[in-house]
């Protein structure tokens, strides 16, 4: 896999104070953050989703790569630090090593969900109510083709 901090060396950075938010769900900025030091919570509307403090986590792909709004806000919880790159889509174009970094990052997830898909699979497949249902939703989010 790509080392994703070395990529970023030379682009410009930004600071977060804690609760400072860096992505705001529902907006569309262009911008994709590559996390440098401190720590983040990814926001689903009111629900925390998960706290992300590992170098090199990257933020903004989805709403980049599908050109739609973002689906999550990012907020710092403490002082954060990121490499910001404007203009992510160029960006990425321009640089396919660091579109292979995003690739890979995203295949990740990918794997780690269609894991966490079979699990529920097992856990609920003698169900018959709504979680029941809920691998043929995930099933069918994970295979969704997009339309342009």
């Amino acid at each position: 896999m790509e080392n994703i901090p070395e990529l970023c060396q030379g682009l410009d950075m930004v600071t977060f104070a804690p609760g400072e938010t860096l992505i705001q769900e529902g907006g569309k900025t262009g911008l994709l953050y590559v996390l440098a030091s401190g720590c983040v919570e990814v926001i689903k509307g009111e629900t925390p989703v998960t706290t992300i403090c590992e170098p090199g986590a990257i933020f903004g792909e989805i709403s980049l790569l599908l050109d739609v709004p973002h689906p999550a806000s990012v907020a710092a919880l403490e002082t954060t630090v990121c490499h910001v790159i404007h203009g992510g889509r160029d960006y990425l174009v321009a640089n396919p090593r660091m579109s292979l970094a995003v690739a890979e990052l995203l295949a990740s997830r990918l794997r780690g969900m269609i894991a966490y898909l079979a699990d529920m699979k097992a856990q609920y497949s003698d169900r018959k109510d709504h979680l029941g249902m809920v691998d043929e939703l995930l099933l069918d989010l994970a295979h969704r083709i997009p339309r342009r």
